[in-house]
């Protein structure tokens, strides 16, 4: 029969160098943690960069001439607009020349939205506060553009009316190849001057959304479900596409391209729905001014003071939007004179 010895108990200098040890690997577990975990976020880093210049939707060559700074967009849009420089159009004949008839035909028609209720604005808690509640909305009969208006038709207007051209358009002439496609960096005001040269006007929120949902409340033009395949979204083509690039995506009335492509003005001021839970501030439109004394003029920081202006709203999202700002009842907004890469419109008329 076996016996156990007892162990011998460990020296204080034995202790020490064993909690030392003990420290020491303890440490290194926590180094080596922390390497890691910095390693993994710079992968994961390096990835996202990767995948955004693989969305990106310009030459990143090009990236410099790209870069704004907070507002300059705006600044160049009225220098552009408002400035001495003398900007080449086209003449009538060359902008019927853009299309063919058949395609004239075609871009020029418009839908009509027979008169009734339907349901405008969400419930959904998930949504921006500004797109709810839900209520019941009554419209009368009117037409509303099947597509976006083009830069085609556009460039008619530009040579009927000596009008200045978008911003991007080289030479003043639309960009090759995107005769068909949306035009793009209009401000509202350059959209309701163009909606009253063809006789016509921006379509109201309500008009709108109608137009996208029928009278059942879809979250999309084609139903409830999001469908990447019905719709120029999220960066997934990467600029605008023509007016004939998604038939799936059609509205119950036959409206073309609600989901996605551009962002589209409407006629009305960005206000709350009757009621309304969101924040009466989100409505204001606020200017910056020099402070005239005071801390602030010490400091040189801008006050910001409440005008009587107000943001226009904009429907539909764009190219460049998430996929949930392309629902029928989302609701955008900017400055009336402001113009984008990403905003364009459609007209209407009453009957």
């Amino acid at each position: 029969m076996s016996v156990l010895k007892s162990q011998t108990p460990l020296t204080k200098e034995q202790q020490m160098v064993r909690r030392r040890y003990v420290g020491a690997t303890f440490v290194t577990c926590i180094v080596l943690s922390l390497v890691g975990g910095t390693v993994h976020v710079l992968e994961l880093g390096s990835n996202r960069m990767h995948d955004m210049r693989d969305k990106a939707g310009i030459d990143l060559a090009d990236e410099r001439d790209h870069i704004r700074a907070a507002g300059e967009e705006l600044f160049r849009q009225v220098d552009f607009e408002f400035g001495d420089e003398e900007h080449v159009i086209y003449t009538t004949a060359e902008a019927d020349a853009l299309l063919s008839e058949e395609q004239w035909a075609e871009v020029n028609q418009m839908v009509e939205i027979p008169a009734g209720e339907f349901l405008m604005g969400t419930d959904r808690k998930q949504s921006n506060v500004h797109n709810r509640p839900q209520n019941t909305v009554y419209t009368d009969a009117y037409k509303i553009d099947k597509y976006p208006v083009t830069n085609a038709q556009y460039a008619r207007f530009v040579a009927a009316t000596s009008y200045r051209p978008p911003l991007h358009w080289k030479d003043g002439k639309v960009p090759e190849g995107e005769e068909t496609h949306p035009v793009t960096m209009v401000s509202w005001k350059n959209a309701n001057d163009y909606a009253k040269w063809a006789g016509k006007r921006l379509p109201t929120e309500a008009e709108w959304e109608k137009a996208a949902r029928g009278t059942d409340g879809r979250r999309w033009p084609w139903g409830d479900n999001m469908d990447p395949a019905r719709l120029n979204t999220y960066y997934n083509i990467g600029r605008t596409t023509s007016y004939d690039t998604y038939p799936e995506g059609a509205s119950v009335y036959g409206v073309m391209d609600m989901a996605g492509n551009v962002n589209e003005w409407t006629a009305d001021d960005f206000l709350a729905y009757e009621g309304s839970t969101a924040p009466a501030g989100l409505f204001l439109v606020r200017r910056a001014e020099e402070p005239r004394s005071g801390e602030g003029k010490a400091t040189k920081m801008a006050e910001f003071k409440v005008t009587e202006e107000r943001y226009k709203v904009l429907r539909g999202g764009s190219w460049k939007s998430d996929p949930f700002s392309t629902t029928t009842y989302h609701r955008n907004y900017a400055w009336p004179n402001f113009a984008s890469d990403f905003f364009g419109f459609r007209c209407a008329q009453s009957l």
